[in-house]
Parts: structure tokens; C-alpha cells; sequence
């Protein structure tokens, strides 16, 4: 038994075929099948139900899949520390993002990271938390950018900076003459939600539900765009995050965007890893990046944490 071998199975179980896998693999179809079939004559297991038309995980299968996803990621991880010991702020990097903070962080900071890391081959991937966080733990994902505390098991999280939340409404609606709103009067019927999965609409509910009751709130299978487009169209209010508040053109003409009246309800950005991540200096100097540009109200030296 050996990381190739270990490879293989995690290609095969994420494949569900073995000529895809043997592509992935670079290796010939039949030298990943006979390496397959000997590393389950080794374990004395079945690993695999294997039809004409498709290739079926077993129970014990799937556990040993997760135990070689954890070796093959521990196994790069020796083979970068050994690379970056030349230079640490070097070679591809896979940053998560989720919608609520992607589009409106990385026209800040994208620019600075290229600049001050040039050496760094920075991909970024948009995601729902629960998916990013799966792909840091399976190594498919160097760090995530999230606004909630990580949930899976060895993880480390860096806080970045607060961001508060603001309340977009119509210009015609009853609050609209107040300097800033309580969110106990705004409600549940009128409140527009991104649809399950996103963590800034269970912080939405978080900070609404004590008062104002969320079951009849109106869920929406969009972007926060979107959302912001309704509301300038007359179709209800909604939160948005500081960096996400429009600059201008129809959709911001056509809304008012006013700030949450008690000023502590929002959320915490943190920059979460595998603890056995082994190029910390890359996060600490992203990080530092991050830090740089965002409003300075917003860093964590001016305020306790947010969020929930």
C-alpha cells in the first residue's frame, strides 16, 4: 500500500469510473484497475461494486475513501513544505469565497495580491459554506474567506475585520424618513432572503427573528444583486453587508440604504485553513492584504467581533 494507490481510490470514488479515474491519474485503465483490485485483495475488502454502467462505492468503501483523502492531502502538504523552505510566497494558492463577500473583496484586493505576492498563482472559487469548508477538508482548497466560525474538525480560522449590516428599502416605504432603522419594525412578509445554504441569510434571520418572526419571510433562488433590485423595484427590504452597499447608477437611485439602529448587528470575515496547513506566511501576509484595504472602522482592533 502506498500514496499512488491511495490516489487512485480517491480518484475512482470521486470519478465513479474507471476510465475517468485512470485519466485523472494519468495511468492506463487496466494498471488502475489491477492496482485497485490488489489494494482490496491487501485489505480484504470489497471496496467497489463494479457493473457495465457504473461503478458503486461499498459502506467500508466510503470510509476508507475519507482515511486516503486525509494521507494524499498530508502527502502534498510534506511535498510543498519541502518547495516552499525555497520560497514560502510562491506556487498556486486555491482560495474559497462566498458570494456575500467575493464580489465586493476581491475588486479591493485582488490588485494588491498580485502585486505584493507575484510569485503566487492565486485561484479563486465561489461557494456556499458548507461546500467550502468540504473542500478545505478534503485539501481541494488551500483557505476560505467565510463569515461564520469553521464547523468542521482541524480547522483554524483568522479573523479578519467586522462588517456591519445595513437595511436597503424602498424609497416609498413607511420607514424611509427614519436616519437609521430597528429592526423590529420591519416585517417578516416584506424581508427578502437569499435561499438555504447561505450563511448571511441565517444572519438575517438571526438578527430579525427575536422580533419581527420569519415564517412568512420571502425566500429568493438569486444573488444579492438581485435581492437589491427588488428592493429597488418595490418588492420589499432586505440586509446587506457594508462592502456590498451599491455605489450608484438606477438600482441605488431607486432605494435608500439606511444603517441598523443598535449598529452591532453583522458578522466577522475570517480567513479559515486546515491547522496542518504548512505555508502560514502565505495567510498571514494575505491577511495583512485584506486588512489593508477594507474601511478601517471595520478592523478588529476598533470593535468586539460580530456575528453569530
Amino acid at each position: 500500500m502506498n500514496i499512488r494507490d491511495m490516489k487512485y481510490l480517491v480518484a475512482v470514488a470521486d470519478e465513479r469510473h474507471f476510465g475517468r479515474a485512470a485519466l485523472k491519474c494519468h495511468v492506463s485503465q487496466p494498471a488502475l484497475s489491477g492496482q485497485i483490485r490488489k489494494l482490496e485483495d491487501q485489505l480484504g475488502v470489497m471496496l467497489f461494486e463494479r457493473t457495465n454502467r457504473r461503478v458503486q462505492i461499498t459502506p467500508i468503501g466510503e470510509q476508507i475513501v475519507e482515511q486516503a483523502r486525509k494521507l494524499v492531502t498530508l502527502s502534498e502538504e510534506i511535498v510543498t513544505t519541502a518547495q516552499l523552505a525555497r520560497d514560502p510566497l510562491s506556487g498556486p494558492f486555491r482560495l474559497g469565497m462566498i458570494a456575500t463577500i467575493g464580489p465586493y473583496l476581491s475588486p479591493l484586493v485582488l490588485t494588491a495580491i498580485r502585486k505584493q505576492l507575484p510569485n503566487v498563482q492565486l485561484t479563486l472559487i465561489e461557494d456556499m459554506t458548507g461546500n467550502l469548508e468540504n473542500r478545505l477538508v478534503h485539501g481541494q482548497l488551500d483557505a476560505a474567506l467565510l463569515a461564520t466560525p469553521p464547523q468542521a474538525l482541524h480547522m483554524q480560522d483568522l479573523p479578519l475585520y467586522d462588517e456591519p449590516f445595513w437595511v436597503a428599502l424602498p424609497r416609498n416605504h413607511p420607514l424611509a424618513t427614519r436616519d437609521a432603522i430597528d429592526l423590529s419594525e420591519l416585517h417578516a412578509a416584506e424581508l427578502l432572503l437569499l435561499a438555504d445554504g447561505h450563511c448571511f441569510r441565517d444572519q438575517m434571520l438571526e438578527a430579525c427573528n427575536a422580533s419581527a418572526g420569519t415564517a412568512s419571510a420571502n425566500t429568493r433562488e438569486t444573488s444579492l444583486e438581485t435581492l437589491l433590485a427588488l428592493v429597488a423595484a418595490g418588492d420589499g427590504v432586505t440586509l446587506l453587508p457594508e462592502l456590498a452597499k451599491p455605489g450608484g447608477g438606477a438600482v441605488k437611485s431607486a432605494m435608500l440604504i439606511r444603517p441598523e439602529a443598535t449598529r452591532k448587528v453583522g458578522r466577522t470575515v475570517r480567513l479559515v485553513s486546515r491547522t496542518s496547513f504548512p505555508r502560514t506566511e502565505i495567510l498571514h501576509q494575505i491577511a495583512r492584504i485584506i486588512r489593508a484595504h477594507v474601511p478601517k472602522a471595520m478592523l478588529l482592533s476598533q470593535n468586539e467581533p460580530m456575528g453569530y
